[in-house]
């Protein structure tokens, strides 16, 4: 009599460089639960002020901008309340910079535990991507506590129906910062000089994104220059989210469709440089 067998796991060939593993990554769900869970809750664990600096961070940014490029240098926020015009820019590219930065050090900054245990090298980049979707959210309460008391005194911002348009938004931010860095990741693993660059790059790649200056603004100075900034994938997403919610900003359904095939094209490109480095990276690192 024959007994029947099952197994927990089975080795198999390398399969498509395109495949996401998302059924590896489903099972191993409980994993990727509690990479979230740690950096939500120990990231400020042993900070006095907590989970505060969620508040803080960007609110001592926002601030800076206020005195620096509104007050000194004087740019104009396109008639909107400085707070808001920044927050806004600010909400949305935190979120991008921070999954980019810390998914573009996955390899190298988990090497000792991927060389011990095996589980879905996806996880820990999925793993920061969700962890700052909740950051992120926890800032827009700031955001909207400023939008609130600024409608409340008459100013006249008014969210539309482009509103709706939110998830696509989050996820083209969560996707670019997700391709991005795993890209960066799978090559810092062989030319480590390149992390280096990467804080810095992040910072430049910011003042080539409409957060601090509106768009409208740099289309009547300097008109020649505006398809530079267009071709920016950052650009229509910030572009968007403010003309949703405040009211200002240039909208264009073609360039928010090009954003969305960049975002789709650097998914592409970094799950294929991904899989391909995670065969052998822990030979190199």
């Amino acid at each position: 009599m024959e007994s029947s067998q099952s197994w927990d796991f089975c080795i198999e060939p390398h399969g498509s460089l395109f495949s996401l593993k998302l059924r590896e990554v489903w099972r191993y769900r409980d994993l990727l639960r509690m990479y979230v869970k740690r950096d939500i809750v120990t990231y400020y664990k042993q900070t006095v002020l907590g989970p505060l600096w969620f508040f803080i961070q960007p609110a001592l940014t926002t601030a800076m901008f206020m005195l620096v490029f509104g007050g000194i240098a004087g740019i104009s926020t396109d008639g909107l309340p400085q707070p808001l015009f920044y927050m806004a820019g600010l909400l949305c590219w935190n979120y991008f910079a921070d999954c980019l930065n810390r998914c573009s050090d996955t390899f190298v900054a988990n090497q000792d535990v991927f060389g011990k245990v095996y589980f879905p090298r996806l996880v820990v980049p999925l793993s920061v991507t969700l962890s700052n979707m909740v950051k992120m959210g926890v800032q827009a309460i700031l955001f909207a506590l400023i939008y609130l008391y600024y409608v409340i005194m008459g100013h006249g911002c008014a969210v539309n129906a482009y509103a709706l348009l939110l998830p696509l938004l989050v996820l083209m931010l969560a996707g670019l910062g997700l391709g991005f860095g795993l890209l960066i990741t799978s090559i810092t693993t062989k030319y480590r000089d390149l992390k280096f660059l990467i804080t810095f790059g992040v910072q430049l790649w910011m003042y080539a994104t409409p957060v601090i200056y509106p768009l409208s603004t740099l289309a009547k100075s300097h008109p020649d220059y505006v398809w530079l900034l267009q071709a920016n994938p950052m650009t229509s997403i910030i572009e968007t989210f403010k003309f949703a919610f405040l009211g200002s900003g240039m909208f264009s359904w073609a360039s928010l469709a090009y954003s969305l095939a960049f975002t789709v094209a650097v998914i592409l490109l970094g799950t294929i440089v991904f899989n391909k480095v995670e065969r052998n990276f822990i030979d190199v690192v």
